[in-house]
């Protein structure tokens, strides 16, 4: 019997949702480059594809969007719900209890695209609702006109965003709806392999999401860039810091060996994005000089910046809260979750490995004296 601690390798299932390539450094969305996908469709267009496995035309994109923008108005006992959570519990835990008071009374059992739109509808309408809250500001009702991404920001933030805050957003939550076998997909999948309902797939999939080796915030990145913006000289502090050993935050990736796909799509969009606003300009800054910095100091290394770099860069932009990080990337995977659950239910077949025992036999005897 081969043993692998945390499944590492192992092949755990079949699937055409996504392809994570790690040393060609590539991320395929049903077998399109991301890059591409970014460059050429919205958040709702991706989210059909990735649901249907094909883009939408006129009126099935028009659908989706009226879909999305019923769902995401927040029931009153929704908010009762979350009214009545403690104050000091954390947004993700938060988000995982709102989220499994929807229970399966509406949807039955087996998992649809319809209930899998209202679920990522209502998360950014949580977010908005608890964060407002506890800050003792109004909710904010929807608003009709605006797309998936700038209603989240509206709601939040409470004016409407600025286009390319937005759109970087949006490219952000593009790239992150999905990312093959992670933790928390691999969390919904078997939930939903017991054949349980796409609800408690979802709430799995949130509390994975919620450690801190699965979803934390880029934290290490948001100080690097605040430190960089009041020394006002990127070369010299990212100097410094390899100088004196540190790792540098934002740079390099557990499975990409090469450039990370998701990093390079959200640069090109906050190139053309340049001038427009003063942390895009200085993250792009940082990269520059840091990669040039980790050749020089590390030769041979293949250290690059991944999306998390990007991703604290667009947040700060945005004047996002730090703590919004991690529960705005379960705003966008919640997409990518619940395409893998649709998949499971398709080809069902439950998940359950074995364990290898590594304890003493024992005798009763033994036990007793103890």
């Amino acid at each position: 019997m081969i043993m692998e601690k945390g499944l590492k390798g192992v092949v755990a299932a079949q699937t055409s949702i996504s392809h994570v390539d790690g040393i060609q450094g590539k991320l395929l969305y049903r077998g399109l480059d991301i890059g591409e996908v970014t460059k050429h469709y919205s958040f709702e267009e991706t989210a059909y594809f990735l649901w249907h496995g094909r883009f939408p035309g006129e009126p099935e994109r028009t659908q989706l969007k009226n879909e999305l923008k019923q769902n995401r108005v927040l029931c009153d006992s929704m908010k009762e719900v979350i009214d009545h959570l403690p104050k000091g519990m954390d947004l993700m835990s938060v988000i995982r209890t709102a989220i499994s008071s929807e229970g399966t009374e509406k949807y039955g059992w087996k998992p649809t695209i319809s209930q899998a739109i209202r679920l990522t509808a209502l998360v950014p309408s949580i977010i908005a609702y608890r964060t407002r809250r506890m800050a003792g500001k109004p909710f904010l009702s929807p608003r009709e006109d605006l797309d998936h991404v700038e209603n989240y920001l509206f709601m939040i933030n409470g004016t409407a965003p600025l286009k390319a805050h937005a759109e970087a957003l949006e490219t952000y939550m593009i790239l992150t709806l999905e990312h093959g076998m992670n933790a928390s997909t691999f969390a919904a999948r078997v939930t939903a392999s017991t054949e349980s309902d796409l609800v408690s797939a979802a709430t799995s999939a949130i509390g994975t999401m919620k450690g801190p080796l699965h979803g934390g915030a880029p934290s290490g990145v948001i100080a690097l860039l605040d430190e960089i913006s009041q020394a006002g000289d990127p070369e010299k502090v990212i100097r410094e810091k390899l100088i004196r050993g540190e790792k540098l935050m934002g740079f390099g990736h557990r499975v990409y060996k090469t450039l990370d796909p998701r990093a390079m799509a959200l640069k090109e969009r906050l190139l053309n994005m340049s001038g427009k606003d003063q942390w895009l300009d200085l993250a792009l800054e940082t990269e520059r000089t840091a990669v040039a910095l980790l050749q020089e100091f590390k030769p041979g290394r293949s250290l690059y910046t991944n999306v998390e770099f990007y991703a604290a860069a667009i947040m700060k932009a945005i004047q996002m809260d730090e703590q919004l990080f991690t529960p705005t990337f379960t705003a966008s995977r919640m997409v990518g979750w619940t395409a893998h659950v649709l998949e499971q239910s398709e080809d069902n077949a439950i998940f359950r490995p074995e364990s290898v025992y590594i304890g003493p036999e024992r005798s009763m005897a033994d036990v007793q004296h103890n």
